[in-house]
């Protein structure tokens, strides 16, 4: 079983559904009921049990309803993939606070604490996988992404954390990086050639990530394939940290 947030659209629908046809139940949760109730009917004809549930990874009585929904309704959760995130794109000077808090209070604090929601189940089994999803800026910089980049980065050193202390009770804690994908979060991005140009110039495989090469990452790290990795980042990024 499965719980994938963020899953509504773009990254995390393309994750989901990647789940199911490997052959998991999935619960899928956004803030909005309606793109993660679309995801679950998509789940249903594959052949498996699948959820939806609202859920604003920002408010942590909405991550503990949430956990509570899914264990009810499913029984466990095996898998956990931390995916709802946040960007705004800004200079140093230009960062205001309220576009930091929203950038770190989704991407790191509400990533932590739904690890911290659903580890405690895992940690009474003694079995489960956390995937983290991070970025390729969580171990390169770039101009214009200091909330973004600080947020992935933390991320990275969380899932180092996590990996650490529960390594020996059973849980695999993982993230994942790629770059640049074109989805709804990043249109303005990909709609500003000069950004285009810039960025692709940056990945060898010569071209953008597409939101299914995200997948076979995702489905290892889920897999018993992953037994023996704790605490790494796969990054899913045509080569870009390789030069």
């Amino acid at each position: 079983m499965a719980l994938v947030t963020g899953a509504g659209r773009g990254l995390g629908r393309t994750l989901a559904l990647g789940l199911a046809r490997a052959g998991a139940d999935v619960a899928v949760a956004a803030r909005s009921l309606g793109e993660v109730e679309s995801v679950a009917a998509e789940i249903e004809p594959i052949g498996r049990a699948a959820s939806a549930h609202s859920l604003d990874v920002r408010d942590t009585g909405d991550i503990a309803r949430v956990v509570n929904e899914v264990v009810a309704r499913h029984g466990r959760i095996d898998v956990l993939v931390n995916n709802a995130g946040a960007k705004v794109s800004q200079d140093v000077v230009d960062v205001t606070e309220e576009a930091w808090d929203l950038v770190l209070d989704t991407n790191l604090k509400g990533a932590f604490f739904v690890a911290q929601a659903v580890a405690r189940g895992m940690l009474e089994r003694g079995s489960g996988k956390i995937i983290n999803m991070a970025s390729t800026y969580a171990v390169v910089g770039a101009a214009g992404r200091a909330a973004y980049a600080a947020s992935k980065g933390g991320l990275l050193q969380v899932t180092r954390v996590m990996a650490l202390e529960w390594a020996s009770r059973g849980i695999n804690v993982n993230a994942v990086g790629p770059t640049s994908i074109a989805t709804p979060m990043n249109k303005s991005f990909f709609e500003d050639e000069a950004w285009r140009n810039r960025t692709l110039a940056r990945i060898p495989a010569g071209r953008f990530c597409e939101p299914e090469d995200v997948v076979g990452s995702v489905v290892f790290l889920a897999s018993s394939a992953s037994a023996m990795v704790h605490g790494q980042i796969l990054l899913v990024d045509g080569g870009w940290t390789a030069i």
